[in-house]
C-alpha cells in the first residue's frame, strides 16, 4: 500500500485528486493539507506517508520551501509536484531542492498513477507533456547547423530507417550487414548531431530537413 499526503489549497482540486487516487486499490490517502505548514504539522503529529503530492503555489510556505523542509525533517518521503506551473525555472527549482517528480494538473489519471508507482519504486519522473516540451526547446536551441554535419550516404540511409522505427537488427537485415555495424553508425549519428537519444535525433533530423515526414 502506497500512503499519500495531498497538499493542495483548493478544496475542489484536492477532492478531485483524492477521488482519482482512491480508485486505485494500492493507494491510501494518509492525510490532506490545505497549505505547507499544515502538511508539516501532519508529519510532525505522526502521520506516516510514502509520498506527498503538493502544489508549488500555496499560501504561507510555498512548494519549494516545503520540499526543502520535508527533506530536512522527513527525508524518507518522496515528493511529487502536481501543479499548473509549467515554466522551466519551476521545474528546475523543484528538482534542485529535492523533488522526485513534476506533473501538470492536466495529466491523465493513468499517467498520475504510473508516476506515483514509479517514484515509490525509487525512480524520478516528469510528465510526458513537459518532457516533450523541454525536448523541443532543447532541440530548437541547438547551435548545430547542417554545414557542421558531415553524414555519409550510409549514415543517411540508416537515419531514414531509424525514422521508420526499425530496430538495429532489422536495419542490419535490410542492408545485409551486421547489427554491430548498424549500432556504430547509430552512435556516430548521435555524436555528429549532438543528440542524446533516438527521439531527439529524429526530431532534429526532421527540423533540419535530413529526413522527410
Amino acid at each position: 500500500m502506497i500512503r499519500i499526503i495531498l497538499a493542495e489549497d483548493h478544496n475542489i482540486v484536492r477532492n478531485g485528486i483524492r477521488s482519482l487516487l482512491e480508485q486505485n486499490t494500492d493507494f491510501l490517502i494518509a492525510g490532506e493539507a490545505d497549505n505547507g505548514q499544515h502538511a508539516l504539522d501532519l508529519m510532525a503529529n505522526g502521520v506516516e506517508a510514502d509520498i506527498i503530492l503538493l502544489d508549488m503555489n500555496m499560501p504561507g510556505i510555498n512548494g519549494a520551501e516545503l520540499i526543502e523542509k520535508l527533506k530536512e525533517t522527513s527525508p524518507q518521503i518522496k515528493v511529487i509536484v502536481l501543479t499548473m506551473n509549467d515554466h522551466e525555472k519551476y521545474i528546475l527549482q523543484a528538482f534542485q531542492v529535492g523533488a522526485e517528480g513534476y506533473l501538470l494538473k492536466n495529466v491523465s489519471p493513468d499517467e498520475l498513477g504510473f508516476a506515483i508507482r514509479h517514484i515509490y519504486s525509487g525512480g524520478r519522473y516528469i510528465c510526458s507533456e513537459l518532457s516533450l516540451r523541454l525536448l523541443d526547446r532543447r532541440i530548437g536551441q541547438s547551435d548545430i547547423s547542417l554545414k557542421d554535419i558531415d553524414l555519409s550516404k550510409r549514415e543517411l540511409e540508416i537515419l531514414g530507417f531509424i525514422a521508420e522505427g526499425l530496430t538495429n537488427t532489422e536495419i542490419a537485415e535490410r542492408l545485409f550487414t551486421s547489427k554491430r555495424t548498424v549500432e556504430g553508425h547509430r552512435q556516430n549519428l548521435l555524436e555528429k548531431t549532438g543528440c542524446r537519444n533516438t527521439a531527439a535525433l529524429i526530431k532534429f533530423s526532421i527540423l533540419k530537413g535530413l529526413i522527410n515526414t
